[in-house]
């Protein structure tokens, strides 16, 4: 019977996205054919509209649907690099959180993945969530032995879908051209998704993951990290101690957080991310808000380890290289490290001028005296230097999937320290970090 149904809710699935395809296929042939009658301003304002209807279709469709495709459109919508600005734009609504199963599909994953009623594992079992999101939401629970747990349960046939969705998200994006990026840029993001995907849907993988993090920081108290309970979890259930602590949107002074104290926050925040990089060589994946939570003490408490990339030491080298190149405003050795890390297109020639243009507005955050994050435009800084570079030369860059996720969670990580308001020098101590590794 539970096979009859994860059947019937791929099959659904199926036909879910091929209409979706089929609708936009139609669409693209159309403006493509309405090109031909147009002038140059006109066509360009019909490919804008035409991508924020691709992007609006593309949201409504995948924020009905649970598991690989939604979890696949949030990171989409956070690949700039790659579809064009109508597109991720709509897309950003994926990262809301998502509507919860009912609570009879949340049973029944439960008692197959744990073996028997729920009451036979813990002595209280909240029905109703406190959190759902693209792949499985989180219960709270009590323990027979009386421990406050949380239960985080995945949604059933997820993995029966991956392949199928991936498949079709990945044809609407190359219908009419709407990418950035060659072929083989695109195959290989795709590749690094897939691979990701598969390591967050075996929590087996996600209880090593957190104790993989709890061993690197166990002499560190402001860091606090889940306990795995063993016999309660599995490939599909993972259960956790309760860590508790004060969500990004309310630390502020009302709460008991002055400036001091969301400077050392936002400190240990940055440290954490670049020890994670260059010296545990595996980066918590996951940048979204809900994920962190802190503490009067200066704690921080990190949820979810289903995403945690590990970086091969080349890869680390190069990014330190990249880091350090940046830094130093050494352009020859940044341009070569963007080369051998698939970043900037072997074929092509970066004009004059261009690094001496982009770099200061990436890195402006990072500086010598106190930068005040609150007040921060980067985003709007990024634009602004988009629109003033030449189209031909944005082309001779693209994403590398070996640096996808990284860069993922370093953008992500923007956003926290802007909505903390942290106002910290921060390049001594990356610098003193890139010094250690180097030691």
């Amino acid at each position: 019977m539970a096979k009859r149904r994860d059947r019937a809710a791929t099959g659904g699935r199926f036909w879910k996205l091929t209409g979706m395809t089929t609708s936009i296929a139609t669409r693209v042939a159309g403006q493509q054919v309405r090109g031909w009658f147009q002038s140059a301003e006109d066509r360009q304002s019909s490919r804008e509209e035409l991508m924020r209807h691709i992007g609006r279709e593309v949201a409504a469709t995948l924020g009905q649907m649970k598991g690989a495709v939604m979890k696949v459109g949030q990171i989409a919508s956070q690949m700039q690099d790659v579809l064009p600005r109508e597109i991720s734009e709509q897309l950003a609504v994926l990262q809301n959180a998502s509507a919860p199963m009912p609570f009879h599909v949340i049973r029944r994953q439960l008692e197959r993945e744990l073996g028997g009623p729920v009451a036979e594992h813990f002595q209280d079992f909240q029905e109703t969530p406190f959190a759902a999101a693209s792949i499985g939401q989180v219960h709270r629970a009590t323990t027979l032995d009386g421990e406050e747990v949380v239960v985080k349960v995945q949604y059933p046939a997820v993995k029966a879908s991956i392949d199928s969705d991936m498949k079709h998200l990945k044809r609407i994006l190359k219908l009419g051209s709407l990418l950035r990026v060659d072929e083989r840029a695109l195959d290989a993001v795709f590749a690094e998704i897939r691979q990701q995907l598969d390591e967050e849907l075996d929590y087996h993988q996600e209880a090593a993951n957190l104790n993989l993090f709890r061993d690197f920081h166990r002499d560190d108290p402001d860091v606090v990290i889940p306990r795995v309970f063993p016999s309660l979890s599995g490939a599909t259930v993972l259960t956790l101690s309760l860590e508790e602590g004060t969500p990004l949107e309310q630390v502020d002074d009302a709460h008991g957080f002055d400036q001091a104290l969301r400077n050392r926050l936002g400190e240990r925040l940055f440290d954490l991310l670049a020890r994670q990089i260059f010296q545990l060589h595996a980066v918590h994946c996951d940048p979204h808000p809900g994920n962190f939570a802190f503490r009067r003490d200066g704690g921080i408490v990190f949820y979810d380890f289903g995403a945690v990339k590990r970086l091969p030491e080349e890869d680390v080298t190069l990014m330190a290289a990249l880091t350090g190149a940046a830094l130093e405003r050494d352009w020859d050795r940044l341009d070569r490290a963007l080369v051998e890390i698939g970043a900037r297109r072997e074929d092509a020639t970066v004009p004059d001028g261009f690094y001496e243009a982009w770099v200061p507005v990436l890195l402006q955050g990072i500086a010598d005296t106190p930068f005040d994050f609150r007040t921060a435009r980067l985003h709007q800084d990024v634009m602004k230097q988009a629109r003033a570079t030449a189209w031909e030369d944005m082309l001779k860059f693209q994403p590398s999937s070996r640096t996808l996720l990284v860069q993922r969670v370093v953008g992500g990580h923007y956003w926290t320290m802007k909505n903390l308001g942290v106002a910290s020098a921060l390049r001594p101590r990356l610098e003193r970090i890139l010094r250690e590794r180097a030691a």
